[in-house]
């Protein structure tokens, strides 16, 4: 079978190495099959490019993957109907988290043919053989398929229990000299970045998250390490920022990770999403010291109420404490809040803001943006049965129109004071960031001439 992968373009400068794609890929190509990356995100080709490329290049099978949210909606609109007019118009195949959850409107929206739902490397795997022998898809656990206005939806597939069989991704297959460039926290100018995967899951469940699979699976130290050593040699990496939902799973789990990396000595830095449950000196002092210069945190609220709500695990004790103590190593840390959920008004969106202004280390931009209830999410459902929303096509098509508006109003506030208040906070963490820059340029000015630095090169946006 002859397969091209679609990457798509989000309008970014740089872009995030596709990892799922790169699984599947690698995956495809150990069947025999030949896979071509469409990188439609390198060379920003408009959409229509790609119904050109289809009608000069013949394929067997197509597939493009996802997440939820409005951009790759419209996105995915726009690809599939470029798609679906090529005269040589392939087996079209969805997946990730964006048309799993819906599985029925994205194939009549999208008139694709299949929708793998959820991890896809084994189902790729027999939904491949059965398109190349042209048998039956009904007995492929994991898919939904169309066959005219019919949809039909198989069970789902058992997850992969020992991801360290799953091949690495397919790294050969993509631009590496492009996905290297991408700015991550804390990174150097001169550091060549790459997402990696140190397991799949997350042992916690907020409501408005919308991974439907649950629990989480590791993969041993040995082989992330045996990963990171191969793209040190061959593509000159030096920060890895784990995209994972959660390497901080356990105060053991990142204990045993940041051990593995100071005995393999592997002279890189990292970051990873973490949880402030496990936020603990020791533990802490021992991630800085193998690396880790970043740690993404999701606070989400300052309120014990909204927190619970969310069901978060979390408290705002726990939650100080922990950035404190993040800081007090000298690991920067990510502060995620969002705002809307059951529960928020002005008085938690206070607290947030409050928060802010105390711990930022203005290592990124920091804004508040309302919760959106993504399909697959228990925050999702909830606001179907609280008529908020009537159903997907509702949620994308009428609501979800922009992550930074507001889709559902889960709160008591009126519409235009919610706006009202967002509008004030984040006027005020933005007027703090622009304050503190000033001051370091302003700072900057005054160190070269009364100096001489003669290190200087120059003020830079970058």
């Amino acid at each position: 079978m002859r397969v091209l992968l679609v990457v798509y373009d989000n309008g970014s400068y740089t872009h995030s190495f596709p990892m799922g794609m790169a699984y599947v890929a690698s995956v495809m190509e150990r069947e025999g099959h030949e896979v071509v990356i469409y990188s439609q995100d390198l060379h920003h080709h408009p959409d229509s490019h790609l119904t050109e490329y289809l009608d000069a290049n013949v394929f067997d099978a197509i597939g493009v993957s996802v997440i939820a949210g409005y951009y790759q909606y419209r996105k995915l609109i726009a690809l599939s109907q470029a798609i679906n007019r090529s005269k040589n118009r392939p087996f079209y195949i969805l997946g990730g988290f964006g048309p799993t959850p819906e599985p029925e409107f994205f194939l009549k929206k999208m008139q694709a043919d299949v929708i793998v739902m959820g991890e896809g490397e084994l189902t790729t795997v027999e939904l491949m053989a059965a398109i190349a022998n042209k048998t039956s898809l009904a007995a492929i656990e994991g898919i939904a398929y169309r066959e005219g206005d019919t949809v039909t939806i198989n069970p789902r597939r058992a997850l992969i229990e020992d991801i360290d069989t799953i091949p690495w991704p397919a790294y050969h297959k993509f631009p590496m000299e492009y996905y290297r460039l991408l700015r991550v926290a804390k990174c150097k100018p001169t550091d060549m970045v790459i997402p990696l995967l140190s397991g799949r899951g997350c042992t916690f469940r907020c409501t408005f998250c919308y991974r439907m699979d649950t629990g989480h699976r590791p993969r041993s130290t040995e082989a992330i390490i045996e990963e990171i050593r191969y793209l040190k040699k061959d593509f000159g990496i030096t920060r890895i920022t784990f995209q994972d939902e959660l390497l901080m799973t356990s105060v053991e789990r990142a204990t045993e990770i940041c051990e593995g990396f100071l005995r393999a000595d592997l002279g890189i830095t990292w970051d990873c999403n973490g949880r402030l449950n496990y936020a603990k000196p020791e533990l802490l002092k021992l991630m800085q010291k193998s690396g880790c210069v970043f740690i993404n945190y999701g606070i989400e609220s300052l309120d014990n109420t909204v927190l619970k709500n969310m069901k978060k695990g979390l408290t705002d004790d726990l939650i100080v404490s922990g950035i404190e103590e993040t800081l007090a190593v000298g690991i920067s840390p990510g502060l995620n809040i969002i705002f809307g959920n059951i529960g928020d008004n002005r008085t938690t969106l206070k607290k947030s803001v409050a928060f802010l202004l105390k711990y930022d280390d203005f290592a990124q931009i920091r804004t508040i943006r309302p919760v959106t209830p993504y399909p697959g999410s228990p925050l999702y459902y909830d606001a179907i049965k609280k008529g908020l929303l009537k159903d997907v096509e509702d949620f994308y098509e009428n609501k979800h129109l922009n992550s930074d508006l507001l889709c559902c109003n889960f709160t008591d506030m009126a519409e235009d004071d919610f706006y009202e208040a967002l509008t004030e906070a984040n006027i005020t963490l933005l007027n703090s960031y622009f304050t503190n820059q000033h001051k370091r340029t302003a700072e900057q000015v005054s160190n070269l001439y009364k100096t001489r630095d003669t290190t200087f090169r120059g003020f830079r946006q970058i």
